[in-house]
């Protein structure tokens, strides 16, 4: 039987606690996205502003090295904190460290808008800093969210309100393209300017340099909104029982959220503790649950390239589409800050926002398992549909932005929410938050390929590069498909079955019945369990 505390977690109605838990974490997600993916809405500004030579008559440019690592620098820090927070999050438990993570997006937000210098070089200096420790904060934010929410959910809804968690993600990226597009609308009302084309030197004017700043420093609000309610927030009962050993305690703080009477079992927890002392890096952890690591690492990581690749790139591929206009010569720089968001608006309110929440109402209905098959499945086939027939969608562009858009629908409505629930119910506890990370940070490396790789070949808008890029997208999520089946359905279980922490061992294998059968330790009892 399992601790009381624990029992009461998995059966526990929703209530008020539960909404409240998916909004703070949540708001961390909305964060992490808007400052991760706001970049992509001013980039272009920043080539302007900063590597305008009036010699050439043509708007400037970031070069390809800056501009990767623009891009690339956050998610550098996005992977380091992922690891180190992650790690922490298991030894000093997951609300201590919680609150440090949202302090460091808070203050780098801040800091990267105010990034300073007397010349190009030095202002993408120490804007490249102050986002690599932005992205340390955001990637912290990663394992502790989907750790938090799936030790408080219970079994029935655990899969869909860490889902929710993660949609929030999506609601920061439309939300970072209306925001630049709004204040980019509201300074080209009040500071008009010529196109480029007609004055090269007042097309980049000076209002520019403070519109991409204060983008990038509204990130900080959403942070300081949750301040209050990460500190208020109690340590999970699962980390309090499970790993600090401390059952009363437990109790005690599920039984005020939960506004129920929970009793303490000191003696039945230090039963369970003592069978589950293995380390992460034992051959018995790697018995039960090696397969389950490779394959959230790996499926994050082949996701990865093709999402960041979607999101980083989505500058270069709008004018094809034609909701950006191809000719730079004809805007100034604010117009072309004003169509890029509309752009990545259109796109995310379409494509990417829908996904995600189709995933949190339908994961405890299919199951993380086919959701994560059917979106690997679908985005490697639209995707090399687009590769194979990219010339021809230049003369299509409605087709063009159906197919990418559905790309984007799948991705969220797959892989990219199903990645970031498994790890964090796959796992023990005391390894829950630093398995998760692993699994983050194998798709930040991910993300990495795409900054610094894909991106190379969209950046000058070559269409026989986009094709190739294309094709190796599809390549990789089919890659990402086949990957998946070293992973399992967990909807319906409690954590401490899924991972075994409730004295079986398992060897669970999905099925389209989604039946899993587990092996009882001790006597050779077996009992199937329909999910």
């Amino acid at each position: 039987m399992p601790l009381a505390v624990l029992d009461a977690l998995d059966s526990a109605r929703t209530q008020w606690y539960h909404v409240t838990a998916i909004v703070i974490a949540g708001m961390g997600f909305f964060t992490d996205a808007y400052d991760l993916f706001c970049i992509t809405t001013v980039s272009k500004l920043l080539g302007r502003l900063y590597y305008f030579d009036p010699t050439k008559l043509k708007p400037g440019k970031l070069p390809p090295n800056v501009n990767n690592a623009i891009s690339g620098t956050a998610l550098i820090g996005t992977l380091c904190g992922q690891l180190l927070f992650g790690w922490l999050g298991d030894k000093l438990g997951r609300k201590k460290v919680y609150f440090v993570t949202l302090v460091i997006m808070f203050i780098c937000a801040i800091c990267s808008g105010l990034s300073f210098g007397s010349s190009a070089p030095a202002v993408m200096t120490t804007l490249c800093f102050f986002r690599f420790w932005l992205g340390v904060g955001i990637g912290g934010d990663y394992p502790l969210s989907a750790t938090i929410m799936s030790e408080y959910a219970n079994k029935s809804t655990r899969g869909a309100f860490i889902a929710a968690v993660f949609a929030m993600q999506g609601v920061g990226i439309v939300f970072g393209g209306l925001v630049a597009m709004t204040l980019s609308y509201i300074f080209l009302s009040y500071n008009p300017a010529p196109h480029f084309r007609d004055n090269p030197i007042l097309s980049t004017q000076p209002a520019g340099d403070f519109l991409w700043r204060i983008v990038l420093m509204l990130g900080a609000i959403p942070a300081a909104l949750t301040f209050y309610w990460r500190m208020k927030m109690p340590e999970t009962g699962r980390y309090t029982a499970l790993i600090e050993g401390n059952a009363k305690q437990a109790a005690a703080d599920m039984a005020r959220v939960l506004d129920i009477e929970i009793h303490a079992e000191q003696e039945k927890l230090a039963q369970i503790k003592a069978a589950n002392e293995y380390s992460l890096w034992s051959s018995e952890f790697f018995a039960r649950h090696g397969r389950h690591l490779i394959g959230t690492m790996s499926t994050w990581f082949l996701l990865d390239i093709a999402f960041y690749s979607q999101n980083l790139t989505q500058k270069d591929i709008l004018p094809k589409m034609g909701l950006v206009n191809s000719d730079p010569t004809l805007m100034n720089a604010l117009r072309e800050v004003f169509e890029t968001s509309r752009g990545m608006c259109v796109i995310a309110f379409f494509g990417t926002f829908p996904g995600y929440w189709f995933t949190v109402g339908f994961i405890e209905k299919l199951g993380r398992f086919k959701i994560q098959l059917i979106g690997f499945f679908m985005m490697s086939f639209f995707m090399f549909v687009i590769g194979l027939k990219y010339s021809d969608m230049l003369n299509n562009k409605g087709l063009f932005a159906l197919l990418y858009g559905l790309t984007f629908f799948f991705a969220n409505f797959g892989p990219n929410s199903t990645t970031f629930v498994l790890p964090a119910e796959l796992f023990p506890t005391r390894v829950r938050s630093t398995c998760h990370a692993l699994s983050a940070a194998s798709g930040k490396a991910g993300a990495l390929v795409a900054a610094f790789g894909v991106q190379e070949f969209t950046q000058d808008g070559d269409p026989g590069k986009i094709k190739t890029a294309m094709k190796l997208l599809a390549v990789t999520n089919f890659l990402g498909f086949c990957f998946t089946f070293l992973l399992t359905e967990t909807k319906g279980r409690s954590l401490e079955e899924i991972s075994g922490e409730d004295g079986r061992d398992y060897e669970p294998t999905p099925s389209p019945n989604n039946r899993v059968v587990t092996r009882q330790q001790g006597p050779h009892s077996e009992t199937s369990a329909n999910n």
